[in-house]
């Protein structure tokens, strides 16, 4: 089932972004100096300049992971503000042996409820969906859903992975050479569908389009110790353990647990 990738404006000179809630002043710091209005209505509007969609798509992952929920996106150059949305990570769909990947889209909240609600996969993620309700409304959030990866069996999904663009920390006078030079890689897979190297598979493919497709420098990944699973598919795939973190993380069971990052450079990936 082969879904168009999701399409924006041409980037916009003036942005206007309306979250849920009230944001103090010193948010607008992390999120490029954006002026911040709290209205009547409990909500805040962000205003500010954009030079490019990847400036764009960078203060709204930032938004995101501030945990506030984005209700609206506008932007506008001369004339009025037209409604818009962001471009996908995954630019076009991919096709390995076994899987096809996507770029994902409203209509695969229900598929990817159906296995994050379990137990096995609860455990290892951030934030465990309370009702269907809630989880719809969290994995359409466009921040989100742009950077969504569906992964189909089949034309049956089998699992969501996360592939975030951002730039890389940089010097002033060569802040446009790290733009869109790093990416994040994250994944869930339906518990039935383990241990056939489906998550091995999408992964590598993910990389290569990172490397030959996106050109990126370096791409990340980072999961608790205690997730022998994930840590080791990192290093199947060739990336290398940068950091361990002891003890850092408060988990939901109420101990505290180690944390590994993984990340992988250009030119020590391999496409075979």
């Amino acid at each position: 089932m082969n879904r168009p990738a999701a399409t924006t404006s041409a980037p916009a000179s003036t942005c206007q972004i309306r979250v849920a809630g009230h944001l103090d002043d010193h948010w607008s710091a992390c999120l490029d100096g954006f002026a911040l209005t709290r209205g009547d209505d409990g909500n805040t509007v962000l205003t500010g300049p954009v030079a490019d969609q990847a400036q764009l798509h960078g203060v709204l992952t930032r938004v995101r992971d501030l945990g506030v929920p984005l209700l609206s996106l506008t932007t506008g150059c001369a004339g009025p503000r037209a409604e818009t949305t962001v471009q996908p990570a995954l630019e076009r769909v991919l096709r390995t042996e076994r899987l096809t990947l996507q770029a994902g889209t409203a209509a695969d909240a229900d598929a990817t409820w159906a296995y994050r609600q379990l137990e096995p996969v609860g455990e290892w993620l951030t934030d465990v969906p309370s009702d269907p309700e809630a989880y719809r409304a969290r994995f359409t959030d466009p921040a989100r859903l742009a950077t969504t990866v569906i992964v189909e069996l089949d034309s049956t999904v089998i699992g969501d992975f996360t592939l975030r663009v951002e730039d890389t920390r940089t010097q002033a006078g060569v802040a446009g050479n790290a733009r869109s030079k790093q990416a994040e890689l994250r994944w869930v897979l339906a518990p039935a569908c383990t241990g056939h190297g489906y998550a091995t598979e999408a992964v590598r493919e993910l990389l290569r389009y990172c490397f030959q497709d996106l050109g990126v420098h370096r791409v990340t990944a980072n999961c608790f110790l205690d997730d022998d699973t994930s840590w080791r598919l990192m290093e199947r795939v060739g990336m290398r353990r940068e950091l361990h973190a002891v003890r850092d993380s408060l988990h939901r069971s109420g101990r505290w647990l180690d944390t590994v990052a993984y990340a992988i450079l250009e030119e020590e990936w391999s496409p075979t």
